[in-house]
């Protein structure tokens, strides 16, 4: 399959959070037990948690300040996280405030926006929209106030640019739906929404979409016959092009705004920029020159005795672990 003409849950979410990604309706509007009204535009406090910093290349731990110091030296940093591990977002913040301790011009990019709510960001960015404005129409995730909101409002404090780099989620559902030549079936005034080059092989990324996937593509509507082994492939194919869609409009978005002299930093989930795969390589395809590096997050049970297998070690330039949330005791008092 090669096509000319994403998004895909991070790693240790569970299947199901791909199909829900993908093929659902867009997220409801803010919703965190209160209204949007209620949270005070101010800028949060120092983020830390428990963690350890591996540096690939040369097979070692660093201290986090030592980490910071390096990534200031990139031009394009990609975090690659976990969406629902609130350990690895308080440390997405303090990398984020690291930065800028040390730096001036930095973009704030996020997939967790997508671009057509491009006019709100920068209306609540300018001091033009209420925070109620922003999350009424911005369509914000379900956890934005608790894990994304603080990164906004840094770089709102810090005079930033937020990037909104993801496609719409109708768009990819359309695609995952009906495959590539669905594009063709969006409206003209949506297209801008959509990366312009789109590339999908079945590369090194696409073997890992597909393993990753599992048998998520075995199955047809509730009620239905077992998906025989064509429907099972042509449904796998369609969303990997949804994926698709999804990198290279991420990638576009990045790119377009970067420039000499300027960091970028991107945050999204880790599956799109492992391996240096996905979003990361649709970005370097159109910034050849900008320096990149990529950090993943991962939770693990214990930070004492980590010891980075060979295929973690080839999956980012940094690893960020953090620890997971601790199980509950089942034993009985």
């Amino acid at each position: 399959m090669s096509c000319r003409f994403r998004g895909l849950r991070s790693r240790g979410a569970g299947k199901l959070g791909i199909t829900a990604l993908l093929l659902a309706t867009p997220l409801e509007a803010y919703s965190q037990g209160s209204s949007p009204s209620s949270v005070a535009p101010q800028l949060p406090g120092p983020s830390y948690t428990a963690h350890r910093v591996y540096d690939s290349r040369h097979k070692r731990f660093i201290d986090f300040e030592q980490f910071v110091t390096r990534l200031i030296t990139a031009d394009l940093v990609f975090v690659g996280e976990q969406h629902n591990d609130p350990a690895t977002h308080r440390m997405e913040l303090a990398l984020l405030e690291g930065i800028a301790r040390r730096r001036d011009s930095v973009v704030l990019a996020l997939e967790m926006f997508e671009r057509d709510v491009q006019p709100f960001l920068d209306r609540y960015l300018r001091g033009e929209f209420s925070e109620d404005s922003l999350l009424a129409g911005a369509r914000p995730w379900k956890n934005y106030a608790s894990d994304y909101r603080p990164l906004v409002e840094l770089a709102r404090a810090r005079g930033w640019p937020v990037v909104a780099s993801n496609v719409p989620r109708s768009v990819a559902s359309r695609v995952a739906r009906g495959g590539l030549p669905a594009l063709d079936t969006i409206l003209a005034v949506s297209r801008p929404d959509v990366a312009q080059g789109i590339s999908c092989p079945e590369d090194e990324y696409f073997k890992r979409f597909t393993v990753e996937m599992g048998d998520m593509a075995s199955h047809g509507p509730a009620g239905s016959a077992p998906a025989t082994p064509e429907q099972k492939r042509v449904q796998l194919e369609r969303i990997y092009q949804a994926q698709c869609v999804k990198d290279e409009t991420m990638g576009e978005s990045v790119a377009s705004v970067w420039r000499p002299g300027r960091l970028v930093i991107h945050y999204n989930g880790a599956f799109h920029t492992d391996f240096r795969l996905g979003t990361a390589e649709r970005v370097q395809r159109r910034a050849p020159g900008a320096r990149m590096i990529v950090v993943t997050a991962m939770p693990v049970k214990d930070l004492d005795r980590l010891k980075p297998s060979k295929e973690d070690r080839k999956r980012a330039d940094y690893l960020l672990y953090v620890l997971a949330p601790a199980k509950a005791d089942s034993t009985s008092s």
